[in-house]
């Protein structure tokens, strides 16, 4: 009798000392305010104005995913240097700030969606002759910390461009029209947003190349959390809010918003 009790003792320590060790719960059981990371730095996309109150495509649907959630947030700021990092410290519970879903990434994050499908593309000044990815050969292009991009160019297209690092997407189109640089290549909802704030004729050449896969950023391990934002994505598309976020923050940019619809999600995984 002794030594069963002993047994259901030793279990019942076992099990208490796992609830305390196992994996954090999900973002759908939390009751906590919902920590969302978005961009501040890129117009139309995640930018903070001078309000301090936080506009563009991405954070009206880290607000949208917010709703369907039921939860109330927070925005924080992030760059695209720390996307992984603010998930793995715990300052953000989610990341909708144009994180593009890569193998790479994913070995440290979970990811939901992707929400937005788009391809990569080159911003150049008006008078540039610059018209596709084989035409960046030779050409001083803009590296931003934190993206790959530019490194995409030279790496998996093998063009001989020169890589010139920045901070961040204001420094790149700083040094576009002072002639530092010669191309700023990244996601084409990035160029379009700079290119529309601008307003000086900065030109998008419609290169399309290098699918994009934009989703969200969850903790890993947090697979009920990324089923519940997977749905949420696509109530997004079947209502059509969707479409009207993409023509609010990108109709005159050029950019190509002709076909929207639901994105194949990758799995949570």
């Amino acid at each position: 009798m002794k030594r069963a009790l002993v047994m259901v003792l030793a279990l019942a320590a076992t099990l208490v000392a796992g609830c305390g060790t196992g994996e954090p719960e999900s973002i759908v059981d939390d009751d906590e305010v919902l920590r969302i990371a978005v961009r501040e730095d890129l117009p139309s996309v995640g930018f903070l104005r001078p309000d301090e109150e936080y506009e563009g495509f991405d954070v009206d649907v880290a607000r949208y995913i917010a709703g369907k959630l039921g939860k109330d947030y927070h925005l924080v700021p992030v760059l695209a240097a720390d996307r992984e990092q603010v998930l793995l410290d715990g300052r953000a519970d989610m990341v909708v700030a144009t994180y593009t879903i890569s193998q790479d990434r994913k070995a440290k994050v979970l990811f939901a969606g992707p929400y937005h499908i788009s391809y990569q593309d080159i911003l150049t000044r008006p008078e540039e002759t610059i018209m596709n990815v084989r035409d960046l050969k030779g050409r001083r292009i803009c590296e931003v910390q934190g993206s790959n991009a530019a490194q995409r160019v030279v790496q998996e297209r093998s063009v001989a461009a020169e890589l010139v690092p920045f901070a961040d997407y204001a420094q790149c189109l700083a040094a576009l029209k002072s002639k530092e640089v010669d191309a700023v290549t990244t996601n084409d909802v990035i160029l379009a947003g700079l290119a529309k704030q601008d307003g000086s004729g900065l030109r998008l050449s419609n290169a399309q190349f290098n699918e994009q896969r934009t989703g969200v950023g969850l903790r890993r391990g947090d697979v009920p959390g990324c089923e519940a934002v997977n749905r949420a994505i696509t109530d997004m598309y079947q209502d059509g809010t969707a479409a009207k976020l993409l023509h609010k923050w990108f109709d005159g940019s050029g950019l190509d918003l002709s076909t929207i619809a639901v994105p194949q999600f990758e799995g949570c995984s």
